[in-house]
């Protein structure tokens, strides 16, 4: 163990956890968070976002959890890992960036080195968060404590693409503090650490990473409306052009979770406030902000075409979650579709073999179905492609229809002859 620097992770969900089990094997580490259930699952070596492993968690010997500040003051080095969404008018919602900034500098000390690793703002970190440590602690950046910068690219669910296998990108207010985050980061990194020129960089760098992907999403949403209305299967016409070596292959879908529908928004924040109104990514999110509802009239004139009335319609939907096989509830737009139908009168049953179910209760009001019910419904909505769904298949899907029932694949989890309909 090296003891020359103790470590503070403040924020222990998706990204907090994994990088304290990971510093923990080096260096001795604390966990905060203000969540008492969730540092109380943790202590039992349980993790309900299953990004770590009761295994894991038993051998981090040198790693403690807590919810009182004052257990973290003998940390040398503070790494701020809040969320960072979007209120209600899309702009940026830095209150719990501004709690946990307010928090550190309660307790900084002369020498403490702090780091964010929370999505933000070009200029940010510098001009927003700095300044609230400085003002709390008394102390002034870059001559009494120094700070850093390293995005997090934590992609929940992912098991290949882990915390240890992602290059890490680091940047930080001077040289020598550069020096030693890139020390502690390789440590623990083992696809190695980039350091960037500035720490605005390292912040834009992560807010394009997902804005790319969120317009390249937007670009295969609007093929889909389009060749919808040429009567061409989206899907088919992907699957051709992948044959093309440098064709991106993205399909269409909804656009929920903690990155790729929120981080954009930053983005376009900063660029108003700085004079320019993008366009490009303006209207990639407007695309796939949109993409909800357009699902849920597609589905309303299929079951029309059918002959199913929607008032009183069984509708089971499969999968919450905003992506496959994680237990991530943060900005489905699952639920949009189940609001939507449910104004139409229709009764919507959903079953989620990964979803929480008291997180289901208590965000959406939604009591999750146990199992599946047979011969039962008019209709199914497959929305996330868990790999449950996927191994049902077309007859354990069909298995949940009456006689008359139909399939609409908003994921393309069936072959295009397997269902009545898909995005």
């Amino acid at each position: 163990m090296n003891k020359e620097h103790t470590i503070a992770i403040v924020g222990l969900g998706y990204v907090g956890l994994p990088l304290a089990v990971a510093f923990a094997e080096f260096y001795p580490t604390i966990g905060y968070d203000i969540n008492t259930n969730r540092v109380s699952e943790l202590k039992n070596n349980q993790d309900s976002t299953l990004e770590t492993t009761s295994v894991e968690l038993q051998q981090a010997k040198h790693l403690s959890f807590t919810t009182n500040l004052m257990d973290i003051t003998g940390a040398n080095v503070f790494i701020i890992t809040v969320p960072t969404p979007v209120d209600a008018n899309n702009l940026p919602e830095l209150s719990p960036l501004e709690s946990a900034s307010n928090a550190i500098g309660s307790i900084l000390k002369k020498g403490d080195i702090v780091v964010y690793e929370s999505t933000v703002f070009p200029g940010a970190t510098e001009e927003y968060c700095a300044k609230i440590l400085e003002k709390v602690s008394g102390l002034k950046l870059n001559i009494d404590f120094t700070i850093g910068y390293s995005p997090e690219r934590i992609n929940p669910g992912d098991k290949i693409h882990t915390l240890r296998t992602i290059t890490k990108v680091v940047a930080a207010s001077d040289e020598k503090t550069k020096k030693t985050l890139n020390q502690l980061y390789t440590k623990i990194i083992d696809a190695g650490v980039f350091m960037a020129s500035s720490i605005q960089v390292a912040e834009a760098a992560k807010a394009v990473e997902n804005t790319q992907r969120d317009m390249n999403i937007a670009f295969m949403n609007e093929l889909s409306v389009m060749f919808n209305h040429m009567g061409i299967d989206t899907l088919e016409v992907i699957k051709t052009a992948s044959t093309k070596w440098n064709f991106l292959p993205f399909t269409p879908g909804l656009v929920g979770g903690h990155c790729i529908g929120v981080d954009p928004y930053y983005l376009i924040h900063k660029s108003q406030e700085s004079g320019y109104y993008p366009q490009l990514i303006t209207t990639a999110r407007r695309i796939n902000e949109s993409m909800s509802q357009y699902v849920v009239d597609r589905f309303l004139k299929k079951l029309a075409l059918s002959r199913i009335h929607v008032v009183n319609a069984k509708v089971l939907v499969l999968g919450l979650t905003f992506k496959e096989n994680c237990p991530d509830l943060r900005n489905t737009r699952v639920i949009e579709i189940i609001q939507e139908l449910s104004k139409c009168h229709a009764k919507v049953d959903v079953f989620d073999p990964w979803a929480d179910e008291k997180q289901a209760k208590q965000f959406f009001g939604i009591s999750l179905q146990k199992e599946l019910k047979q011969n039962h419904y008019d209709a199914v909505l497959l929305a996330v492609a868990h790999k449950e769904f996927i191994q049902l298949g077309e007859s354990g899907i069909r298995n949940t229809l009456n006689k008359n029932g139909i399939v609409f694949d908003i994921k393309g989890m069936l072959p295009s002859d397997a269902v009545d309909e898909r995005l």
